[in-house]
């Protein structure tokens, strides 16, 4: 089981702060698990329409989406970052 937590607009859309989850042996990336994410229901298809800016974190360690889950405990998913 993998923990995923979900920050800002990204967990209001869904509409949950985080849950536990088995992974699909076919989810292997950070891209992949977004994709599969996205086929889950409308929330989270909202949350995740434009999953070229969301930010992942595995392990509380920011990673691109071409980097492999593996064995990850948790993986936190963002909004792009705003400010100044």
């Amino acid at each position: 089981m993998t923990k995923l937590v979900y920050f800002a607009w990204v967990r209001e859309r869904i509409g949950k702060p985080e849950e536990e989850m088995e992974l699909p042996g076919d989810v292997k990336t950070v891209r992949d698990l977004l994709s599969h994410l996205k086929t889950l229901g409308e929330g989270y298809e909202a949350a995740l329409q434009y999953a070229e800016v969301i930010r992942v974190a595995i392990n509380q360690e920011h990673v691109e989406h071409s980097e492999t889950i593996g064995d990850a405990r948790e993986i936190g998913i963002f909004p792009p970052m705003t400010g100044g």
